[in-house]
């Protein structure tokens, strides 16, 4: 059964998006028509939506984690922070401290600093300072509960963030997001849905269509805190008898011990194979032996040529036979003295 009607968000005015010039295409899904000139979103869809981010909330309040509720526009600035002080969750209606997720710690040390304030102002200590520094710490520790004294209880980072609206409250949607923290926004035709992890397509504007919307949401979160207060005392009555459960929680840090043992040894078996690191020489001996290895060759680079080629060194050999066949050309001349012989005999004749 749905946790709210058609009828009751048609009442409230849940169905007015903004004008047709303003729209996000991303939010053509949930939008239902048009008419003179303003988007209509199809209730159907945002009753559906409903249900789905208040099981989804119950779950987290049932797992006893903290869901931070998130609205600074003047519309529901009031609603959000009696809705959330109800159900005991921390709330934010004031100006959006930038970096109050990703930088978290220092958000803590400032609601550290107003608590050590309060506590030196009940004990005394400042009333022997001067009216006027008196007088500034009090102004500073107002400042300070105006912006986090809503969220003074937050000791750690929450698992949720409820966004009245995800347009106006960017920053803390995109922090939200780069954390991983799931975030719960009513989207009107104006914004984007796509950084939304539970879209409620709603009116953002109108007080009544916050407040019908955050009854329903705060009302499953009411019983998901129920629910495990009733948990924890079937809990505590069944757990008292079985000390067992105990004793295997404590052996858990056992093995852990091992394990950081194990990865002690692993981390010292680096250690050993440290001696290669010596080797680096030892390759850098060869590295000097190599410059004349290659001066070697480099003497003797046609031998070193003709050792791999065999063949060719064969055909060398007859290439040396040539010039013994030269032998016989040198001859000829030895031919020729005969004939120069001849010509001298001739003229002795004539004689």
């Amino acid at each position: 059964m749905s946790r709210t009607t058609f009828d009751a968000l048609l009442e409230a005015g849940a169905h007015f998006g903004h004008l047709k010039r303003r729209w996000n295409p991303a939010m053509a899904h949930y939008i239902f028509m048009e008419r003179n000139g303003i988007h209509i979103l199809d209730l159907h869809k945002t009753v559906a939506k409903i249900d789905e981010a208040a099981d989804a909330l119950k779950q987290i309040a049932k797992s006893g984690k903290r869901i931070l509720f998130v609205a600074t526009k003047k519309q529901a600035k009031d609603i959000v922070a009696e809705k959330a002080t109800a159900i005991g969750m921390p709330y934010v209606i004031e100006r959006w401290p930038g970096g109050m997720l990703t930088n978290f710690p220092t958000i803590r040390k400032a609601v550290k600093k107003m608590s050590t304030i309060d506590k030196l102002l009940s004990d005394g200590t400042y009333d022997k300072l001067s009216k006027r520094e008196n007088l500034q710490i009090r102004r500073k520790r107002e400042k300070l509960e105006k912006n986090l004294g809503s969220i003074a209880d937050l000791s750690r980072l929450p698992s949720a963030l409820f966004v009245v609206d995800v347009l106006k409250e960017n920053i803390a949607v995109r922090e939200a997001n780069r954390l991983g923290i799931p975030v719960f926004g009513i989207v009107d035709t104006n914004s984007d849905p796509s950084n939304i992890d539970f879209v409620i397509p709603a009116n953002d504007d109108n007080a009544k269509s916050i407040e019908l919307i955050l009854d329903v949401l705060c009302q499953a979160i009411n019983e998901g805190l129920e629910e495990r207060k009733v948990e924890k005392v079937d809990m505590d009555a069944a757990g008292e008898a079985p000390e067992t459960d105990e004793d295997f929680v404590e052996e858990k840090p056992a093995p852990k011990k091992r394990a950081t043992r194990t990865r002690i040894k692993k981390a010292d078996a680096p250690v050993k194979e440290e001696a290669p690191i010596a080797e680096a020489p030892v390759e850098e001996a060869p590295a000097k032996e190599e410059t004349p290895v290659e001066e070697a060759p480099a003497k003797e680079e046609a031998p070193a040529e003709e050792a791999p080629a065999a063949e060719p060194v064969a055909e060398k050999a007859p290439a040396k036979k040539a010039p013994a066949k030269k032998a016989p050309a040198k001859k000829a001349p030895a031919k020729a003295a005969p004939a120069v012989e001849e010509k001298a005999e001739a003229p002795a004749e004539e004689a």
